[in-house]
């Protein structure tokens, strides 16, 4: 791969002017990690609600927002989620303290002259129903991982996963067929006791390419 280049600014300017503090972004990527045991500490509606409204402000394809989000904490939620859960992420999952479920909606074009009143979006999709996956999964996905950097940046912690059965949570949680699960992420504040170390990751020079 080619070089990184190297940041330059003008007189007096810094190259970071604007960045986050290093406390926060080890908050939100340095120290943050993928959590399998969580604390008893209560995760409150407000929380989860300000997560979601930081999520929502950032970027998709039309300005769609097709992710949708449902939040099971009651025994007789978790009872009806967990046929869905992999043997290996039953137990961690039902302990938590919140599961989120992140679904995309096969019909979020229906929103659009709502969100993207600039141009016609919706006559598009509904024009060319072939592009509506790709377009509904593609964004929902980004929207899954704003909301997990929205949740790190409020001082939760997250244990996202894919180890699920969609068709068997979809009929319980979607019976309808519109909503179609893509995650499902464990949320609260993290046992740190638990940690083991962190996986490495690939390097910026196996990854980046500058031309």
């Amino acid at each position: 791969m080619s070089a990184r280049p190297q940041l330059s600014s003008g007189p007096g300017q810094r190259a970071d002017a604007g960045a986050l503090s290093a406390a926060a972004l080890d908050q939100i990527f340095r120290e943050a990690r993928t959590f399998n045991a969580f604390t008893h500490a209560p995760v409150s509606d407000e929380t989860l609600t300000r997560a979601y409204e930081l999520a929502a402000l950032g970027p998709t394809g039309f300005n769609a927002q097709p992710a949708r989000f449902v939040f099971v904490r009651t025994p007789e939620a978790k009872a009806l989620l967990a046929p869905a859960l992999s043997s290996g992420n039953r137990d961690k999952t039902l302990a938590a303290p919140v599961n989120l479920i992140v679904a995309w909606d096969t019909r979020f074009h229906d929103h659009l002259p709502q969100l993207f009143p600039a141009y016609d979006a919706r006559s598009f999709f509904e024009k060319s129903p072939e592009h509506i996956p790709s377009a509904g999964i593609s964004n929902a996905t980004l929207q899954a991982a704003y909301f997990f950097i929205a949740a790190r940046s409020l001082g939760l912690d997250v244990g996202p996963m894919s180890g699920f059965k969609a068709d068997v949570l979809d009929a319980v949680f979607f019976p309808d067929g519109r909503y179609r699960s893509l995650f499902v992420a464990n949320l609260g504040y993290g046992d740190r006791a638990s940690l083991k170390a962190r996986l490495p990751r690939l390097t910026a020079d196996q990854t980046l390419s500058f031309r």
